[in-house]
Order: structure tokens, then C-alpha cells, then sequence
């Protein structure tokens, strides 16, 4: 029995990379459909906090909703309600829901028609 063994490992197998291929092919469908959207995803929240203003509506990690009073390298003051501030970490904001708001809007249409 060891001297089968033997006689698989000679040199009319197949070439190395062969043996190798269904593992690359396993990293590239990682990559594509795990890693690189994550990547993406991550991309757009930095361009949202980067566009951060004063007046925006924003939600936080918790899941607290309000308007950004003021900003600064990494502390966001919101207002939570009416003379109720909070400082939030920049990174914690989930999103903005400013941009959001408007385009959920109804288009008011002209009573002249």
C-alpha cells in the first residue's frame, strides 16, 4: 500500500498551480462578494461624515435622531430635542437624514390643472 502512494507522487501529475486553482478561484469570489462591497460600503460612510454640516438631521449608532449643532475633529454636538444637546463620536453617525427626507417628500401639484 505505501508503494501505491509512492507511485501517485511521480512526475506525470498534474502542474502545481492546477492543484492550486480552486482555491484562487475561492479567494476571488470572497473578494467579490464579500470583501470589496464591504470596502465600498465603508467608503461612502467616510464621504458622509466628510460632507457633515451644521442643520443637518442625522441618525446615530443607537438610534438617536437629531440636528447636528456643531462639529467638531471628532466630536458631533446634536440636538436631541428642544435644549437638549448631546456629544456623539463623528464615526458612531449611521447616516444623514436630511437627504433622505427630501426625496421621500410628496411633489406637490399645481391646483391649477
Amino acid at each position: 500500500m505505501i508503494d501505491t502512494a509512492w507511485a501517485q507522487a511521480g512526475p506525470g501529475g498534474p502542474p502545481a498551480f492546477i492543484s492550486f486553482l480552486p482555491l484562487f478561484l475561492v479567494l476571488g469570489v470572497f473578494y467579490f462578494l464579500l470583501i470589496r462591497p464591504q470596502q465600498q460600503k465603508a467608503k461612502e460612510h467616510q464621504a458622509t461624515l466628510a460632507a457633515l454640516k451644521r442643520n443637518d438631521e442625522i441618525v446615530t449608532g443607537g438610534g438617536l435622531y437629531g440636528k447636528v449643532i456643531a462639529i467638531s475633529d471628532d466630536i458631533v454636538t446634536v440636538e436631541i430635542a428642544p435644549k437638549v444637546q448631546v456629544r456623539v463620536s463623528r464615526p458612531t453617525i449611521s447616516g444623514v437624514v436630511t437627504a433622505n427626507r427630501e426625496k421621500d417628500k410628496p411633489k406637490m401639484k399645481d391646483k391649477d390643472t
